[in-house]
């Protein structure tokens, strides 16, 4: 069986060879443009932003594996074949990886931890107190999936206070949950943080803007883990200079890197990170596919399969 890999350049493709040939080494690793590579003998693709039309020129291709959680830039394809199963890559790593990162950033939030790296650029001592414990601020996890369910639990599992909101009804042990339209502003209303998980749909596209702020109570925290594609960095910045949201980290940007001229870099509430809240290494990510390949040859369902009608 035959894997073709784009992710991570050609650089990374040893270490792909690598990781799968500890346990998975019956995979022929090639990287995607590799001439030597019939289409005609390509198993399965490993993307994260394949040129169009060239996933559609592989024609016994049997799945195509996200390299990401998001699949935004495969979907980008307008050839892209809707008979081959598109598997987002959610390895048990990412979930974990994603709740420690949305923990940090709700306590870097509540302990001003902005506020502590701006005097310490500046050599200066700025002592304060927080003005209150991380328990007696509730979090609301926005996006209930792998990720969001993983993250509300370990922020749940420090002594916080966490609500859940989600598109469906789901059932988390501890925390109250909310889901549809219809229960979306009792949930924000209940938000001291709101951690944002949502996945990239057209119904969730800039959601993060001023309409919702004014729902949440003034000086809210906001945590966005989610796809640049759902959030104002504009409003954001508003929101914080009028004081109804009181700090921010974002991890997702409408425009990756930000411009060197955003407000975002210098603004004295709000810690920028790269993208970086939940990525697996490329060994987890090898073990992900295998172990989801081997699954396929016995006959089994594939995982995590993006569903147009849901959008994810």
């Amino acid at each position: 069986m035959r894997l073709l890999i784009k992710s991570g350049g050609e650089e990374a493709v040893p270490e792909w060879r690598a990781a799968f040939a500890g346990i998975a080494p019956h995979l022929d690793v090639r990287w995607w443009d590799d001439r030597d590579v019939d289409p005609a003998t390509v198993d399965f693709a490993l993307v994260w932003d394949p040129e169009p039309g060239r996933l559609a020129a592989l024609p016994k291709l049997r799945a195509i594996f996200g390299a990401g959680a998001g699949v935004d830039y495969i979907l980008r394809d307008p050839l892209l074949p809707a008979a081959v199963p598109l598997v987002r890559c959610v390895p048990p790593e990412a979930t974990q990886r994603m709740g420690e990162f949305a923990v940090w950033a709700v306590l870097s939030l509540n302990k001003d931890a902005r506020r502590m790296a701006i005097a310490q650029a500046g050599a200066r001592w700025d002592a304060f107190d927080p003005p209150f414990a991380a328990a007696e601020r509730t979090v609301g996890v926005m996006g209930l999936g792998a990720m969001g369910m993983r993250a509300a639990q370990m922020i749940a599992g420090l002594g916080i206070p966490v609500v859940g909101w989600s598109r469906t009804r789901k059932m988390l042990p501890g925390i109250e949950t909310f889901s549809g339209d219809g229960e979306r502003d009792a949930f924000l209303a209940r938000c001291g943080v709101l951690v944002c998980l949502l996945p990239a749909t057209p119904e969730t596209a800039g959601i993060l803007a001023a309409p919702l702020f004014a729902k949440l109570p003034r000086g809210a925290g906001l945590v966005q883990l989610g796809r640049g594609m759902q959030q104002s960095t504009r409003d954001i910045v508003a929101a914080l200079d009028s004081g109804q949201l009181s700090g921010a980290v974002l991890d997702v940007f409408e425009q990756e890197p930000p411009p060197g001229d955003s407000p975002i870099w210098s603004h004295p509430k709000i810690i920028v990170t790269p993208h970086a809240a939940s990525t697996p290494s490329r060994q987890e990510r090898a073990r992900y596919v295998a172990g989801c390949i081997a699954g396929l040859e016995r006959g089994e369902a594939l995982p995590n399969l993006y569903s147009p009608e849901r959008g994810y």
